[in-house]
């Protein structure tokens, strides 16, 4: 058993980082849709989810030697998540997508239910150890922050919505080989500017997996979301085991209300005994790195992605499943020598 990293690339491609990922031995990619090639926005109504767009994408991973595994990333969702006007239209392009993910042999796509809002941090410039910058969130800063247009969105109706939307993508998922996988909420705290937050508990994660007994049916193992919502997190990986689909190696500081990000050796998380928990559940996807500091004299175009501090993080994780799989290999040494 091999456990697999890659990383998620956010940068317009061919990017020169992408010979450095492979410099550093990883082979997989985690993308997002393809909005920047200027070209079929120019010349034709294809769209980043549509066949051409990704194949071109894939292929120019492949010309660099990675093989794109994940789409993080998706349409527009949010008739779908709060049941409106519209979210037929929704449905059909997030079918689509998964049909060409299919079509081009990318098996997994992580997708979220956080309506409206999405990922949210009220700070992206907090200093840690020796001074490199990560994000925070304190949620108690949101207090009197006002409702958005959409208005109060309580859970059932999240819920709710969520059911119908699994009742009708999971078939198109199994059919293509797809698994789709639950992001948590992030922050995981409910509810932000009056709108749930439905993906915020193990429990949460529990009823996802109940309402769909479907194959396609998988979840997002994003470590930091999860290290808010227990104290034993490889304990929760062993839970969950073959439902979890892809994995987030990040960790954090603090609490769910109030928490900062921080080096991957230097949160509340026991990062080794994750790695072992992944190696007993035999893990078959891939772990990205995520949320990393920004180091002196490097830059993050977007937060939490910066490109030393990636290297830092994939190197981490690399002595961390070699050690890992040599306590594997040891033990099996032992057990055969007992049988001599």
């Amino acid at each position: 058993m091999m456990i697999e990293f890659a990383d998620i690339l956010l940068e317009q491609p061919p990017h020169p980082f992408w010979k450095t990922l492979r410099q550093v031995g990883i082979e997989r990619a985690v993308g997002i849709l393809p909005r920047f090639h200027a070209d079929w926005r120019e010349q034709s109504s294809e769209r980043p989810w549509d066949y051409a767009p990704l194949a071109l994408y894939r292929d120019q991973l492949a010309e660099a030697g990675l093989s794109l595994d994940v789409i993080e990333d998706n349409p527009p969702m949010d008739a779908l998540r709060l049941g409106r006007s519209g979210r037929e239209e929704e449905l059909e392009a997030v079918s689509t997508l998964i049909r060409n993910m299919g079509a081009l042999g990318i098996r997994v796509w992580c997708y979220h239910w956080m309506a409206v809002l999405g990922w949210l941090r009220t700070s992206f410039a907090v200093s840690t150890r020796g001074g490199a910058t990560v994000s925070g969130a304190d949620t108690g800063r949101l207090a009197n922050w006002p409702l958005t247009p959409a208005g109060v969105v309580d859970s059932e109706t999240l819920w709710s919505n969520l059911e119908w939307f699994l009742e009708r993508i999971c078939p198109v998922a199994e059919e293509a080989g797809v698994t789709i996988a639950m992001h948590p909420d992030d922050p995981p705290v409910s509810p932000i500017r009056g709108i749930a937050r439905i993906m915020s508990s193990v429990e949460s994660f529990e009823r996802l997996l109940e309402l769909s007994p479907s194959s396609a049916n998988a979840l997002t193992f994003c470590q930091g979301n999860f290290t808010l919502m227990t104290d034993d997190v490889p304990s929760l990986i062993r839970q969950f085991g073959g439902r979890i689909a892809f994995v987030h190696f990040r960790d954090v500081s603090g609490t769910r209300e109030r928490f900062v990000e921080t080096f991957h050796d230097d949160g509340q998380t026991d990062m080794l005994e994750c790695m072992r928990a992944y190696r007993d559940i035999n893990f078959g996807g891939v772990i990205r790195v995520d949320h990393v500091p920004t180091l002196e004299g490097d830059v993050a175009s977007v937060p939490g992605y910066s490109y030393q501090g990636r290297l830092h993080a994939i190197g981490y994780m690399a002595g961390l499943r070699d050690a890992v799989l040599a306590e594997a290999a040891s033990a099996r040494r032992d057990e055969d020598a007992s049988l001599v």
